[in-house]
């Protein structure tokens, strides 16, 4: 996601959970503090947030972790994102929720995921409405193929 979608400091994160009933533990700072802070990071899985925690000799435990970042998707603080290689991966929810998240396009053979902000599904969107009845709020879309490095080494 680019950096002008970030909306949310560790201020607003804190008020959104505490809306909700929870408390901002010094676990969940840690873990939130590291999307903040590596907003061109995107799509951490639990291993690559208890990396990033370890070289700063945080000793939180990879249990931690992957309980933390099911709650703060679950809550929307985050948005967990699934490219079909049974790998959860995390970013920061800081989408205007009125704006649609990105797409990515995920190549096949090196499995790089790249993100596309264009969205074209607008007017499918309101078709979908008008003919239904189904009020949308939000898609994901995820192309799979092979990227154009893939492409020219064959």
């Amino acid at each position: 996601m680019s950096e002008n979608h970030q909306l949310f400091g560790l201020k607003d994160l804190r008020a959104k959970l505490s809306e909700r009933g929870y408390k901002m533990t010094p676990q969940r700072k840690e873990i939130l503090k590291i999307f903040v802070e590596h907003p061109k990071i995107h799509h951490m899985s639990a291993e690559d947030v208890y990396d990033f925690l370890r070289k700063n000799d945080s000793e939180i435990g990879l249990a931690t972790v992957y309980r933390a970042l099911d709650l703060l998707s679950e809550l929307g603080i985050l948005v967990q994102v699934d490219f079909g290689d049974g790998c959860a991966r995390y970013e920061l929810n800081t989408a205007d929720p009125n704006v649609h998240h990105h797409h990515h396009l995920i190549c096949l053979k090196c499995k790089r995921v790249i993100e596309f902000e264009e969205d074209f599904l607008d007017y499918l969107e309101y078709t979908i409405e008008k003919q239904s009845g189904f009020q949308i709020v939000n898609h994901e879309v995820k192309f799979f193929g092979y990227c154009k490095d893939c492409r020219a080494d064959d």
